[in-house]
């Protein structure tokens, strides 16, 4: 009979057990084979929910800077026209689009050099530039709360650079040695879309490298010769992390891992763990070094990680509003907010620079949808921090875009000059698919037929709406009412 410690032998070295021998020995080792299959599958399900945000950066860098479809090649930014229409937001792609802003983003090679970043002086006009590591944590901010609006120069400095910076540049240490920027500049100004103003402050973030900042030649740019991803469904956004061979999830996960290692106490306490899965620093993953068996349980846990993560709760649910973990953004060990933030929120804003919750039940917990007409009653706007802003904005839950409605109005707030407001500083908006009256128009925001979801936001929060993801009932967080 073949001992159990034949067995484990023969697993733990990944050496291919015979089926004959499977088979001969069935009753003794069934029991075993099942136990390591079971436990195995759930150590690949840890290791996807770990390393996705990462493959899901990889695929986004491929289809924005490498890919043959490239919107800004590496140390460029693409900077968007303006996404304040449903039309716009489709040309570019964008969904849930924030139309209080234009956007921007590129992706930053820090290997061989750092990377110079001009933000300019906006005239105390929000804007600001996420700072997002390879593995979706947006580790620092520049323009916001967290530098002003006055301008400034700063280095980003990869990992393993060592050299002189000059003298007029602020340092940003990153964790990883590529790093994505997304800008984001505030279109309004009393009230108004300043579509121009906008543009010309988003032109004036500027990357340029050390090298021709200081005056010496440019250096040459560097070739990629990375693993394209292959996707199963193209017109699927990359972090649905579905490809026509499960098994690319898991080639990608380690090129990208070898190039943007995680923080060393997660190489000391995880990837130990994980060796048994072929993941193994500064080696590729090769399917033919392990067990049959182990390969077939990671295809498996990597054909459904996606759509597991879609649909993973997070979060609270509270009057209807699902509030996101207060670790958004930058959530450290929280390793099962970051996937699943990164599969439906990617490049989310920490809590510091922005705060946003969600709708999609009204107060009885259904679905919302334009077959209803509904209310939503605050006690007071959400606190911000001038000059950032606070809005409201409804999505067509078909296709995540903002809806096109006979006012040409997709959000209400701050930027809303004729917002209807009563004396003690309360207001009430009116949700629905037609008009609510002439004497409420003003406060009317337009759904389409179907369902639909609501996302406030409040750019430059105050203390008080950041304590909101905390403790719900810190603030008066207003439910979605049906109306009879």
């Amino acid at each position: 009979m073949l001992s159990r410690i034949t067995f484990y032998l023969v697993t733990a070295l990944n050496l291919s057990l015979p089926a004959s021998l499977i088979h001969a020995e069935e009753k003794g080792t069934a029991p075993q084979v099942k136990a390591w299959q079971e436990w195995t599958y759930t150590l690949a399900m840890q290791a996807a929910t770990w390393g996705s945000p990462l493959v899901t950066m990889y695929a986004l860098r491929h289809h924005d800077a490498l890919g043959q479809q490239a919107k800004a090649r590496p140390n460029t930014i693409w900077r968007m026209e303006d996404i304040s229409t449903p039309e716009l937001s489709k040309q570019a792609g964008y969904v849930t689009p924030n139309v209080n802003v234009i956007y921007g983003f590129g992706f930053m090679d820090l290997r061989q050099e750092p990377i110079i970043l001009e933000v300019p002086d906006s005239n105390n006009r929000y804007y600001m530039v996420e700072v997002v590591d390879m593995w979706t944590n947006a580790f620092a901010y520049i323009g916001g709360k967290s530098t002003g609006y006055q301008g400034g120069k700063f280095a980003l400095v990869g990992p393993e650079w060592k050299g002189e910076l000059p003298a007029d540049v602020q340092p940003i240490n990153c964790p990883t040695p590529w790093i994505l920027l997304q800008p984001r500049v505030h279109l309004y100004v009393n009230g108004q879309v300043d579509l121009p103003g906008a543009q010309k402050i988003l032109q004036a973030i500027r990357p340029i490298g050390l090298a021709e900042y200081i005056g010496q030649p440019p250096l040459s740019p560097l070739t990629y010769n990375y693993p394209a991803p292959d996707p199963l469904n193209p017109d699927m956004p990359v972090s649905a992390l579905e490809y026509k061979d499960p098994l690319q999830f898991w080639e990608l996960l380690m090129v990208a891992l070898n190039e943007n290692p995680p923080p060393k106490n997660q190489i000391e306490a995880l990837l130990p763990m994980f060796q048994t899965l072929g993941i193994e620093l500064g080696k590729p993953w090769d399917p033919n070094k392990l067990h049959p068996q182990i390969v077939a349980v990671m295809k498996q846990a990597a054909a459904t990680i996606g759509s597991m993560l879609d649909v993973l709760p997070i979060g609270k649910l509270f009057q209807g509003a699902f509030l996101p973990p207060p670790t958004i953004g930058n959530p450290g060990a929280d390793y099962r907010t970051r996937a699943v933030v990164a599969r439906i929120g990617l490049t989310a804003n920490t809590p510091f620079e922005s705060v946003y919750w969600m709708y999609s039940l009204d107060s009885s917990t259904q679905p919302l949808t334009g077959s209803k007409k509904y209310t939503m009653t605050f006690k007071e706007e959400i606190p911000y921090m001038k000059p950032g802003f606070w809005s409201i904005t409804l999505y067509d839950a078909k296709n995540n875009y903002t809806v096109a409605n006979p006012i040409n109005r997709y959000m209400l707030g701050s930027d809303t000059p004729n917002l209807k407001k009563n004396a003690d500083g309360s207001f009430t908006i009116y949700i629905q698919k037609d008009s609510p009256g002439k004497d409420k128009e003003s406060n009317w925001l337009p759904a389409p037929s179907g369902k639909f979801y609501l996302i406030p936001r409040s750019y430059a929060p105050k203390p008080e709406t950041i304590a909101i993801l905390n403790t719900p009932k810190s603030w008066p967080v207003p439910a979605v009412v049906p109306v009879n």
